[in-house]
Order: structure tokens, then C-alpha cells, then sequence
């Protein structure tokens, strides 16, 4: 409860991993710069125990939890209980950050609106797993990244923003996703703090910022 004078409690958000957790980094690290997050991240759910962003949350004062599928019968019984942990929490937005689990209807739903997920390719192009391979064999000349809401279709969520990076003729895999995260780690903080700050919000199936509509492609970051 407030009082006067009082400032409001800050908006919490709970960050999914299953690996690395390098955009988790990021958000971690975007809480000590001048603009800071928006909001402060209050947990860390990993699907996977072994996870190196667990760490990543351990050394930086978050609570980090492990839900693994292996005690749960189905998806949908696994989404119940993480649906529990993130509403334990009381998470105002669940950042998706390399969650490597497809989320059921019933997960997606619940959190309609205050779900965000980043993934590296310039949508609708390369949904799915290995999407600089993929580019690269496509002869592709630009590649990139988009943020975007969740819904029910898997990375087809209303867009917010995209950034675009050139392909090099010596690329390989890696060294393109090297120039993919670059922009990831620059750019998920920001949108992240965009809603925290009450700009970003998902109208129905339409994202505003600022109150006006995004173009279908989202913002385009160059």
C-alpha cells in the first residue's frame, strides 16, 4: 500500500532461460546504466539445471529456479506449474530469453500481453531453430533479429522491433550469430524498459508505443 510520498513499488519481471542466458546478461547489466531497466528482474526459471545463466542470476542477487520436464507427465502439467512460479513471483512481464520450450496455449494466455520473446532472424523469415545456417545457405545478403510478443503461433506474435545486419561472403554460422547478439544485447534491454515504462503495450493483437500503432514490421533498428 502506498502512502504519500511514496515511490511505487517497481515493476517485476521474471526472465525464462535454458541456456547461456546471454541476453539475460544483458538485462542484468542494463539495471546499473544511466536509464537503467524500468523495472527489477525478481527471478530466473530455467528448464534446464545446468543452465550458465543460473549462474549469471546467482552472481548478480536474483533468485534462480529450476523446472525441469523430467518431473512432469505432460506439457501442459509442466506450463501449470511454471504458470504458478511465475505468478509466485509476481511477475508484471515474462521475458523469454533463449527458453528453448515451446509454451502451451493455455502459458501464452495467461500472460497475454506481458510476454516477450527475441529471436534471431528477421520474421516472418526462419522461424524455428538454426536460423543463421539457414540463412546463410539461402544466400541471404541481410540478417538480423526481431522482438516480438507472444502469442499461439511459434514466433509469429505481433512484431515490436527489428534489426537488420549485413551477411559477409567469409561468414559461417558463428561468426554471424556473434553479429546477430551484438544487436540482441543492445536492443532487448530497451524494449524491455519500454514496457516497463508503461510505453509499450499490446492493444488487442496490435502493439502501440507511445500510444501510436507499430507498422506490421515493428520498429526497424539500423
Amino acid at each position: 500500500m502506498m502512502h504519500g510520498g511514496e515511490a511505487p513499488e517497481p515493476r517485476r519481471v521474471v526472465v525464462l532461460i535454458s541456456g547461456n542466458g546471454s541476453n539475460l546478461q544483458a538485462l542484468i547489466d542494463a539495471r546499473q546504466t544511466e536509464e537503467g531497466l524500468g523495472g527489477e528482474i525478481v527471478a530466473v526459471i530455467s528448464d534446464k539445471a545446468e543452465a550458465y545463466g543460473l549462474e549469471r542470476a546467482r552472481q548478480a542477487g536474483i533468485k534462480d529456479l529450476v523446472l525441469s520436464p523430467r518431473d512432469f507427465t505432460s506439457r501442459e502439467e509442466y506450463d501449470q506449474q511454471l504458470v504458478r512460479l511465475v505468478e509466485e513471483n509476481q511477475a508484471d512481464l515474462v521475458v523469454l530469453a533463449g527458453f528453448m520450450r515451446i509454451l502451451s496455449p493455455a502459458f501464452v494466455l495467461r500472460f497475454h500481453g506481458r510476454l516477450l520473446n527475441i529471436h534471431p532472424s528477421l520474421l516472418p523469415k526462419y522461424k524455428g531453430l538454426h536460423t543463421h545456417r539457414r540463412a546463410l545457405e539461402a544466400g541471404e545478403n541481410e540478417h538480423g533479429l526481431s522482438i516480438h510478443f507472444v502469442t499461439e503461433e511459434l514466433d509469429g506474435g505481433p512484431l515490436i522491433l527489428q534489426a537488420t545486419v549485413p551477411v559477409e561472403l567469409d561468414d559461417d554460422e558463428a561468426t554471424l550469430a556473434k553479429r546477430v547478439q551484438v544487436k540482441e544485447h543492445l536492443l532487448y534491454p530497451i524494449v524491455v524498459r519500454w514496457f516497463l515504462q508503461g510505453r509499450l503495450q499490446l492493444l488487442g493483437n496490435h502493439p502501440t508505443l507511445d500510444g501510436q500503432p507499430l507498422p506490421k514490421q515493428g520498429v526497424l533498428y539500423q
